[in-house]
């Protein structure tokens, strides 16, 4: 039952008029935000679809972010691996120069003076930073120095100069997302980038009778390799050898030792998993220390890093000694040269993937938005038609309330 009184037409006419004021102002708002979906309750079931395609906008906007973060830092890359290039292609020049009996002992300390110069621009390469302050040839450890350099005098330099460069990043990549689920390297171990040789690691430890004990894992390079109890030395050997790592293993003849040998120019990376002793029990890895400065001392290693190799080649210029200057030294210039170009040439197929993925962005977003527009969007020209009826019917509502609520004495006196 409806009240009937003397207030019932005045507090109608108050309540029309608000509820059209508010309609005014809902519908402004939209106009202002350019979006017909103000509140969840305006269109829950478009709100749920928008909430989808934003998600996905920002995601696809983060993976465009990643790419050219990419493809910035690997120009960088690209610069300064080039200059490093450019740095043996002199190194290996003054070394077969070095290696002709018709310079003087004078001249070839003179050229060992250069090649120092060379190795120490090679170094500051090596720990080069990012633009954010970042190592760029450290693996996951970009807080910290690629490398960590060792001086000590050596005959016929002048004053100390580096005898030794230790890598003291890691092997693990930095990676970054540039599409769903699919990820792309973005750093660079330098025990890759810049090493020089195939690596050997010969255990002097008798392993014919050797029987794991226990369950356990451990690690070679980024593989990680599970050993079952009772598993002897041919089943680890076969299970290395089977891993998708870049070594290879083999029983030595002599010794019944194992032998690790790298398939490509690397420093093998080697780390007992858990509490697992298999390596060392083989007597590949130390019993302290952290790879790759890890291998123990009963097992002796081979193959050099690029470092290594021009400061082999310094030292035997210092020395005027004219054999040894065009040995070995000299071919691990060369194989580590090949696996620098191999590194550049690496960045390139990364930048034609990153621009292939780049180029679907570009179109996968502008799709997207398309999407979450047909859902949210305000038809600006059916709103302008909505508040101009409103405002009409608004006006023409007070006009009518203006002269039915003509007021009284009565009214001024309640």
């Amino acid at each position: 039952m409806t009240r009937v009184s003397t207030n019932m037409t005045n507090d109608d006419m108050q309540y029309y008029l608000q509820l059209r004021n508010s309609e005014m102002n809902r519908l402004q708002n939209k106009m202002a935000e350019q979006t017909r979906i103000k509140d969840l309750r305006d269109d829950p079931v478009s709100a749920a679809h928008s909430v989808k395609y934003l998600s996905k906008i920002d995601r696809l906007n983060r993976f465009s972010r990643n790419i050219d973060n990419i493809m910035s830092e690997n120009r960088i890359a690209e610069g300064y691996m080039v200059s490093a290039n450019n740095i043996i292609h002199r190194v290996r020049e003054l070394a077969i120069q070095g290696a002709n009996d018709t310079y003087t002992r004078s001249e070839k300390i003179i050229m060992g003076e250069e090649v120092n110069q060379l190795l120490n621009e090679l170094v500051s390469i090596a720990n080069a930073k990012t633009s954010d302050g970042t190592s760029m040839f450290a693996g996951d450890k970009t807080q910290s120095d690629a490398y960590r350099v060792l001086s000590s005098r050596v005959p016929g330099a002048i004053g100390k100069v580096i005898t030794e460069v230790q890598y003291a990043g890691s092997i693990n990549p930095v990676q970054a997302e540039i599409s769903e689920s699919s990820y792309i390297d973005a750093g660079f171990a330098g025990n890759r980038v810049f090493w020089a040789e195939h690596q050997q690691i010969i255990s002097n430890r008798d392993a014919q009778g050797f029987v794991a004990t226990a369950d356990s894992r451990f690690r070679i390079d980024n593989d990680y390799i599970d050993i079952k109890a009772g598993d002897n030395i041919h089943t680890i050997i076969a299970r290395i050898n089977s891993s998708d790592s870049a070594v290879k293993a083999v029983l030595d003849p002599v010794q019944n030792s194992i032998v690790l040998k790298s398939t490509t120019p690397h420093q093998i990376w080697l780390e007992d998993s858990g509490n697992g002793r298999i390596l060392k029990d083989l007597g590949l890895i130390s019993e302290t220390g952290k790879p790759p400065n890890n291998i123990s001392r009963e097992a002796d290693a081979g193959g050099g890093s690029l470092f290594d190799m021009v400061i082999d080649v310094r030292n035997q210029l210092y020395n005027g000694n004219t054999i040894n200057i065009g040995g070995s030294s000299l071919k691990g210039l060369t194989i580590g040269q090949e696996n620098l170009i191999s590194s550049i040439a690496a960045l390139g197929s990364h930048e034609e993937r990153l621009q292939t993925v780049k180029e679907r962005l570009n179109s996968e977003i502008p799709e997207t938005t398309a999407l979450n527009s047909m859902e949210v969007d305000l038809d600006m020209t059916k709103a302008i038609t909505d508040l101009k009826m409103l405002e009409y019917t608004q006006k023409a509502a007070m006009q009518v309330a203006g002269r039915i609520l003509q007021p009284t004495l009565l009214d001024f006196l309640r």
